[in-house]
C-alpha cells in the first residue's frame, strides 16, 4: 500500500512541476513552413526576403456601398491608410493592398488584421462597408478560430466524458479516478507540446493541441475502462486488492501495451511525411498517447488500490459473487448466436460495409480557402464581395519570381497564360524581379490550381511560381503523396504488431482486412452525410490521411482487447467457446470504450474548422462500426469459421 501513496505522490510532484514550468505553445500557421524545402513555393517564400519590403502576406480591404457608385469622398475617406485605391470599373467596389510581413505567429498575424479591420470600419463613410481578405485576412480568421476554441473543446470532452463514466460505472465515485488520472495525463500531453514548440522546428500548428486533447482523453479513458473492468472481475476472485490488482496488470496490461504501442508507432509513421505539419503531429500525439498509457498502468492501478473497494458503491464487488466473468448476459447471448450461424453473419456483415463504402463513391477531395470556415467569417465574405467586381483571384495574386534579364519575357509569357487576368512587375533588387500576376479564377479552386500548373510548365527554368495560390497546391499535392507513401506503411506496422501479440498469421490478416473495410464504410458514409446533410462540397485534403490512421490504429485496440482475451480462454475452452466467453466478459467495456471514443471525435466539432469537423464524423463512425459490427460479430464469426487455423502457426490446446 505504501508503494501505491508513493506512486500517487511521484506523479503529482512530477506533474505539477511540468505544469508549473513548461509554459505555453508557440503555433506556427505559415502554411509555406509547412512544406519541405523541395517545394517551388516553398523556394519562392525564401527568396522573397531577399526582395526590399521582404516577403509579405498581403491584406486586400474591399470597399464597396450595397452595390451604388463609389464617390470620389467615400475613396479619398481611406486615404489616411496611406495605400493607393484601386476602383472597378463600375466604381461599385474597391481594394487596398495593405503588405504585411509574413508571419507564422498566430498571435501576431491575429492582432496586425484586427488592428487593420478597425481602422478600415473607422475610415468608412455611412453606407460604406470595408472588409480585409486576402491572404492575411484568412491567415488571421483561420488562426483566431482557433482561439479559445481548444479550451471550449477541452470542456466539452471532460463533459461527454463524465456523462459516459457515470453512465457506464453507475456509481457517484468511480468515475471520478479515470477523469482526473486522464485529465492530468492531458495537461502533461499538452505541456508536452509547448515544450516542442520552444525548442524544436517542428511545425505545430492551432489543431495540433485539439487532436492530441482527443487522443489522450479517448485512448486514456479507454484504457482506464479495460483495466477498471478486468480490476473488478479480480476483485470477485481475491479478497486482497493488491494481488486483484495484480493479476488485473497481468491480464490487461498487454492489451494496453499492445494497443498503446499500435497507435504509437501507427502515429509515428507520420515522420515520413513531406508536410512538416504532418509528421509534427505525428510526434506530438504519439507522446500524448504515450502518455495516457503510462497514467492508465502505473498512475491509475495505484489511485484505485488506495481508494479500496467502496470506490465501486453502490455495486461493491465481493469475492464469490458473480460479474461479467461468469460469461453469462447480453453479450454472451449475443456470441452464441453468431458461432451457431457464422457464414450468415459474415456475408451480412460485409454486405453492410460494402454497402456503407460506396457512398464514398463520386467523393471530391479538396477545400477552397472559402469552403475550410463552418462559421462566418469576415475574410469570406470580404472575398465574396471582391468576386462581384473584380477578378477573384485578386484576393491571393501568384508570385513570380525570375532574374532581372528575363523580367520582359517572362512578363509577357505570364500574361498570355490562360487563366491570368493581368500581370505587372512589383520589386526587384540586383538578382530577382518579383512579377504579381492575379488569376482570374478564387484562390484554391481547380480553375486556379490549372493556372499555377500552366504557369510553371511555361516558365520552366526561367522563373519560380509562388504565392498563397501555389503553396495551397504544393501542400495539395504533398498532402496526397503523404496518404499514398504512409498508408502502406500504417498498415505493415499494425499487421507486424498484430503477428508479435498473437504469435500468428491468419488472425492478423483477418483482423486487418476488416479493420480496412471498417475505414471504407465509415468514408463512404461520412462522405455521403457530407453532400447530402451538412452540404460540405468535397473532403479536405488532410482527412483521408488523418481518418485512415485514427480508424486503424484505433479501431484495431477492440480487436486487440476481444482477441487477446480470446487466445488466454482458448487453451482451456477452445476457439470457438474462447472466443463466446471472450465477447461475454469484454462485450461491455469495449463497447462502453467504442461509444466513449466516438463521442470524444465527434467533439471535434465544437471546432469551427471543417476539416476537424469531417475528421472527427468519420472517425466517430469508424469506431462504432469497429465496436458494434466489426469486434461483436464480424470477428467471433471469422474465428468460428476458420476453428483452431484462426491462430496459424501458432498452436493452442483444445478445450474440453
Amino acid at each position: 500500500m505504501r508503494r501505491a501513496w508513493a506512486t500517487l505522490l511521484l506523479a503529482l510532484v512530477i506533474g505539477g512541476a511540468v505544469l508549473a514550468f513548461a509554459g505555453s505553445a508557440t503555433t506556427d500557421n505559415d502554411p509555406a513552413s509547412s512544406l519541405p524545402s523541395s517545394a517551388e513555393s516553398t523556394q519562392v517564400a525564401r527568396l522573397q526576403k531577399d526582395l526590399p519590403s521582404g516577403r509579405t502576406n498581403p491584406a486586400l480591404i474591399v470597399i464597396a456601398k450595397d452595390g451604388d457608385t463609389l464617390t470620389d469622398a467615400d475613396l479619398a475617406a481611406f486615404g489616411s491608410l496611406g495605400q493607393p485605391v484601386i476602383a472597378s470599373q463600375d466604381r461599385k467596389a474597391a481594394i487596398i493592398t495593405v503588405p504585411l510581413e509574413a508571419t507564422g505567429e498566430a498571435a501576431t498575424t491575429i492582432a496586425t488584421v484586427d488592428d487593420l479591420r478597425a481602422k478600415a470600419r473607422a475610415a468608412a463613410p455611412d453606407g460604406v462597408t470595408a472588409q480585409v481578405t486576402g491572404g492575411a485576412g484568412f491567415s488571421a480568421d483561420l488562426a483566431n478560430s482557433f482561439s479559445g476554441a481548444n479550451t471550449r473543446l477541452l470542456i466539452v470532452t471532460v463533459l461527454v466524458v463524465t456523462v459516459l463514466l457515470l453512465a457506464t460505472y453507475r456509481s457517484p465515485v468511480l468515475w471520478i479516478v479515470p477523469l482526473v488520472v486522464v485529465g492530468l495525463a492531458d495537461q502533461l500531453a499538452a505541456k508536452a507540446i509547448a515544450l516542442f514548440s520552444q525548442h524544436t522546428d517542428l511545425a505545430i500548428n492551432g489543431s495540433t493541441t485539439g487532436i492530441v486533447t482527443v487522443l489522450v482523453f479517448g485512448a486514456g479513458t479507454d484504457y482506464a475502462l479495460l483495466l477498471i473492468s478486468r480490476y473488478r472481475e479480480e476483485l470477485h476472485r481475491h479478497e486482497d486488492r493488491l494481488e486483484a490488482m495484480r493479476r488485473a496488470l497481468k491480464g490487461a496490461g498487454p492489451a494496453i501495451l499492445a494497443s498503446a504501442g499500435t497507435v504509437i508507432l501507427a502515429l509515428l509513421t507520420l515522420l515520413l511525411a513531406s508536410l512538416r505539419s504532418n509528421a509534427a503531429l505525428g510526434v506530438t500525439a504519439a507522446v500524448g498517447v504515450a502518455i495516457a498509457a503510462l497514467f492508465a498502468l502505473v498512475v491509475l492501478p495505484a489511485a484505485l488500490v488506495v481508494c479500496g473497494r467502496g470506490l465501486f458503491w453502490p455495486f461493491i464487488p465481493r469475492v464469490g459473487g458473480h460479474g461479467a466473468e461468469d460469461g453469462r448476459g447480453f453479450w454472451g447471448r449475443v456470441g452464441r448466436t453468431v458461432v451457431r450461424r457464422p457464414v450468415l453473419v459474415t456475408v451480412l456483415s460485409v454486405a453492410v460495409l460494402g454497402l456503407l463504402s460506396l457512398g464514398g463513391l463520386g467523393t471530391k477531395v479538396g477545400l477552397s480557402q472559402t469552403e475550410q470556415f463552418r462559421v462566418q467569417a469576415e475574410s469570406v465574405a470580404g472575398l465574396e464581395t471582391l468576386s462581384r467586381y473584380f477578378p477573384a483571384g485578386a484576393a491571393g495574386p501568384a508570385v513570380v519570381l525570375t532574374e532581372p534579364a528575363k523580367a520582359q519575357q517572362v512578363l509577357a509569357a505570364v500574361t498570355e497564360t490562360p487563366g491570368v487576368a493581368q500581370a505587372r512587375i512589383g520589386e526587384q533588387n540586383a538578382e530577382l524581379v518579383s512579377i504579381s500576376a492575379v488569376l482570374q479564377a478564387a484562390p484554391d479552386t481547380a480553375e486556379a490550381f490549372a493556372a499555377i500548373r500552366d504557369l510553371r510548365e511555361r516558365l520552366d527554368g526561367d522563373a519560380l511560381v509562388g504565392g498563397t495560390v501555389a503553396t495551397a497546391l504544393d501542400s495539395r499535392d504533398a498532402a496526397r503523396r503523404d496518404l499514398v507513401v504512409i498508408v502502406p506503411v500504417i498498415l505493415a506496422v499494425v499487421l507486424l504488431v498484430l503477428i508479435l501479440l498473437l504469435r500468428s498469421l491468419v488472425a492478423p490478416l483477418l483482423l486487418m482486412v476488416t479493420v480496412v473495410l471498417s475505414f471504407a464504410a465509415s468514408l463512404g458514409a461520412g462522405s455521403w452525410l457530407f453532400r447530402t446533410v451538412l452540404d460540405y462540397p468535397a473532403l479536405d485534403n488532410a482527412v483521408p490521411l488523418f481518418s485512415f490512421l485514427f480508424l486503424v490504429a484505433l479501431g484495431v485496440d477492440y480487436n486487440i482487447f476481444l482477441v487477446t482475451r480470446a487466445k488466454e480462454e482458448t487453451p482451456a475452452r477452445g476457439t470457438k467457446e474462447g472466443m463466446v466467453h471472450a465477447l461475454a466478459v469484454t462485450g461491455a467495456v469495449i463497447t462502453s470504450a467504442g461509444i466513449l471514443l466516438a463521442a470524444v471525435f465527434a467533439v471535434l466539432g465544437v471546432l469551427p474548422v471543417v476539416t476537424l469537423t469531417q475528421i472527427g464524423i468519420i472517425v466517430g463512425i469508424g469506431v462504432l462500426l469497429d465496436t458494434l459490427l466489426v469486434r461483436t460479430v464480424l470477428v467471433p464469426a471469422l474465428a468460428t469459421l476458420t476453428g483452431d487455423r484462426f491462430w496459424w502457426p501458432g498452436k493452442v490446446a483444445r478445450g474440453s
